[in-house]
């Protein structure tokens, strides 16, 4: 499998059969001229994960990508032919297995309403929670790991990460933090056993 970070929430997984790129949003860069995409995967509908402009200009260039969305989403995306999953769901895409968990965003404050949040695990190997500490039912290889966000604690990070306990874990979500390497090298002091923490070069495929 190949991960791309573009920075914060936004990864490609090539994974040798389907190039799927989740969370096409505002605080990532340089997605929009990507080509041959089978399919675009959105967490959930915060600015972050998804960019409207941004969507419109990676769908022209991949024009029979699916668009695959949580049903919060779906509610932002009547000009644009989508699909709506829902956790408990699987589906293929080009030869990809993908399991849809998760069902809430983690809370940002009691006063706020908490929304739907899909988590994505691509072929039993690579997860990518959204904004929720989702745990899969069996072990997996790699995990997307969120690093900060104002729902985000980096303890229950560094929990979610041992309760994981992934093979690799890939630092993801991190555009709102002057200086991520502290987390970083948190997540590598208090890693499970077994763990390797591995920070991408933004913009590089990377096989994990």
């Amino acid at each position: 499998m190949n991960v791309t970070h573009y920075g914060h929430a936004c990864v490609l997984l090539d994974t040798g059969a389907a190039r799927l790129l989740i969370d096409p949003g505002a605080f990532s860069t340089d997605f929009e001229t990507l080509t041959g995409l089978d399919a675009v995967l959105v967490t959930h509908q915060h600015f972050d994960h998804l960019e409207i402009d941004k969507l419109q200009i990676l769908l022209r260039a991949n024009p029979d990508a699916r668009l695959i969305v949580d049903a919060g989403t779906a509610e932002q995306l009547s000009a644009f032919e989508h699909e709506v999953v829902s956790p408990g769901s699987s589906f293929e895409v080009a030869g990809a297995h993908v399991d849809v968990l998760g069902g809430q965003h983690a809370v940002i404050h009691p006063d706020i309403p908490v929304i739907v949040n899909n988590s994505y695990l691509v072929d039993g190997s690579v997860l990518h929670p959204g904004d929720a500490f989702t745990p899969p039912e069996a072990p997996i290889d790699v995990l997307l790991l969120p690093t900060g966000a104002p729902w985000l604690k980096l303890a229950d990070a560094v929990d979610y990460l041992r309760d994981v306990a992934p093979r690799t874990a890939v630092p993801i979500h991190e555009a709102v933090l002057a200086m991520p390497q502290m987390h970083y090298g948190m997540f590598e002091n208090l890693k499970p056993e077994g763990t390797t923490v591995r920070v991408l070069d933004r913009g590089e495929a990377t096989a994990v």
